[in-house]
């Protein structure tokens, strides 16, 4: 009879969880991207935009200090150091370092647009569409009833799994631009550093490399996404020879699961992997 048939219910479950997720990474490469310039219609960085004249000033005067510190560590006998190279030196440090406090914020929004540009040419045409192969799904369709019964209560679990990592992956590229609202105005003050010596001006380097790799972590994750999804579509794993039919369709849906777990594991994990390849 065909109440006992769940196949048409179990397809019509996972292509409704599968679409699903493919919404979700097609926001995510929307939102990755973005610049957060334009991030919510720019309500949050308007708020950034009125906080940073702020650390501007602090970090201008902050200059100027940090100057007084590398100047006197330098010098110590100030009739012997001070030739006019070094003086040069020291006025061309403080110069960039004043330039860097009144223009951080130009700088990154040139550099979210160019991370931006590069996740959007990722993107363009590359996505895979996550969806059941034709042959699997005529494997679900012809299923007896306990069968049927089996793979719904899996894909019932699986459809669980899926959704729970969908809204993870939202969460990652949300906090991703938390960060760099946040750590948006601390340039200035980071960037005054370079007005000292080297000790002083490693926290601008520092700063920099840490800035760096949460921009370029878009396209870490963007990376992950599209190698993920076609993992998922490249089909069955080889080893699946020796089962049944709906053993290897149960197989199949496990490794799509897996592998959508593994994505989310990819992208919370790509500031650690852009560091580490970029040496940031």
């Amino acid at each position: 009879m065909d109440i006992f048939k769940l196949g048409d219910k179990i397809l019509d479950l996972l292509n409704m969880v599968f679409g699903f997720w493919n919404n979700q990474v097609s926001l995510v490469f929307g939102l990755l991207g973005q610049s957060p310039v334009e991030f919510k219609n720019g309500g949050p960085w308007g708020v950034i935009a009125g906080i940073e004249p702020i650390f501007v000033a602090v970090g201008s005067s902050l200059v100027v200090l940090f100057f007084v510190i590398g100047f006197c560590s330098e010098s110590v006998d100030v009739r012997e150091e001070m030739r006019f190279e070094v003086i040069l030196r020291l006025l061309i440090r403080l110069g960039l370092a004043e330039w860097f406090v009144a223009n951080n914020v130009i700088i990154m929004k040139s550099i979210f647009t160019s991370v931006g540009n590069l996740v959007g040419l990722l993107s363009a045409g590359t996505t895979t569409k996550l969806k059941i192969e034709n042959t699997q799904a005529d494997v679900i369709k012809n299923l007896g009833f306990g069968e049927s019964l089996i793979m719904l209560i899996l894909a019932a679990l699986l459809s669980i799994i899926i959704i729970i990592c969908g809204f993870f992956l939202i969460y990652t590229v949300y906090f991703r631009f938390l960060k760099l609202l946040v750590i948006v105005p601390l340039g200035s003050i980071a960037f005054s550093t370079m007005g000292g010596n080297r000790m002083v001006s490693h926290t601008a380097v520092s700063y920099s490399k840490y800035f760096l790799s949460v921009v370029f972590e878009a396209v870490t994750m963007a990376l992950a996404i599209i190698l993920c999804n076609a993992f998922i579509n490249a089909g069955l794993p080889s080893f699946t020879g020796d089962y049944a039919d709906w053993a290897k369709t149960l197989i199949y849906l496990c490794e799509m699961t897996f592998t959508i777990a593994l994505t989310v594991g990819s992208v919370k994990g790509a500031q650690t992997l852009t560091s580490k390849a970029l040496g940031l």
